[in-house]
């Protein structure tokens, strides 16, 4: 089958794209770079932003499959420019469901949910927070009728491949990194849920699921968390970590359990890695010194997109 993977060159694309490697399938990244310089995997790639329809268009003749990563992600990087965020991340997939046949990957978000304190399931209430959340749970509904399977995934961890950068602005990764090059971290209330997923085993359910005939909405996650529970996982790995427990609530309001028992049951979902799988990897990455800067921007899609002025930056004429 030909799959073409848009945004191929991400955080869970880059684990994709080595995953797809080694089947039969042929693969293409299409992907704009906005967090790269380069893309040096030897991979058939098309360097282009979704919004360029004509070219976009082109590649789609072309596929079979399509995976769409496409999207700006995380609450702070979509609240920056609100108008933008509809535009890619509603927009562009309702002109997807408009314009391609085959079958369809999407990438949704279990940040659809909100704030509920029961474990959820597909059929639960949403409850979206965030620009982030509602432009998510909009697009879900343009592929209603296409041959398409979606994916709310949980809150990703862990390290994806060996090229594309690793985010900094989640979660687990990001308590391991303060723990390790602060010795010291705050959590703020701590009481939250979070259900996380490893990238792999995020990129592994697309891979496993691209040329079946499932169609519909699947939570993915491993393991359901609290803050607080991760911080203290995080700190039986870190000697000497200084962790500050702080009453007041942070301003992320999202609080949410899943339940992943229809991935499970239908798709055969079995994830592998563990939260404290991801510690170890991302206490190893930056214990032997292989980010340079983990303040750099760039590892976070908010910081990152703050510099620039976003107007101009997803300008048309980009």
């Amino acid at each position: 089958m030909k799959v073409l993977i848009v945004g191929g060159a991400g955080y869970i694309g880059g684990a994709l794209t080595d995953i797809l490697l080694k089947t039969k399938h042929e693969i293409k990244v299409y992907d704009a770079l906005l967090f790269e310089e380069s893309y040096l995997k030897d991979v058939p790639f098309v360097f282009g932003d979704v919004r360029n329809k004509d070219l976009l268009k082109e590649q789609l003749k072309w596929a079979d499959a399509v995976v769409w990563f496409a999207a700006l992600v995380g609450d702070g990087a979509c609240a920056i420019n609100p108008e933008i965020s509809i535009e890619l991340n509603q927009g562009m997939v309702k002109w997807l469901a408009n314009n391609f046949d085959g079958r369809i990957v999407f990438m949704s978000t279990c940040s659809v949910y909100g704030e509920n304190d029961s474990v959820l399931d597909e059929q639960a209430p949403t409850n979206p927070l965030s620009v982030y959340a509602v432009t998510k749970l909009a697009a879900e509904k343009y592929l209603k009728d296409k041959n398409a399977i979606i994916f709310r995934l949980g809150t990703i961890f862990g390290l994806g491949d060996s090229y594309a950068r690793i985010r900094l602005d989640l979660v687990l990764n990001t308590l391991t990194t303060k723990a390790i090059i602060d010795h010291k971290f705050t959590v703020f209330g701590g009481d939250q849920w979070r259900p996380l997923l490893h990238v792999r085993d995020a990129a592994q359910a697309v891979a496993d699921n691209i040329d079946t005939s499932h169609t519909g909405i699947y939570n993915l996650h491993q393991e359901n968390v609290k803050i607080i529970d991760l911080a203290r996982e995080v700190e039986k790995q870190v000697p000497n970590l200084e962790m500050e427990i702080v009453d007041i609530k942070f301003q992320d309001a999202r609080n949410y359990k899943v339940s992943s028992d229809k991935a499970r049951k239908i798709l055969s979902f079995k994830p592998k890695y563990t939260a404290d799988d991801g510690i170890k990897e991302v206490k190893k990455l930056i214990e032997e010194h292989r980010i340079r800067d983990v303040n750099n921007p760039r590892y976070s899609n908010q910081n990152f997109l703050t510099m620039f002025n976003t107007h101009h930056y997803f300008s048309e004429d980009k």
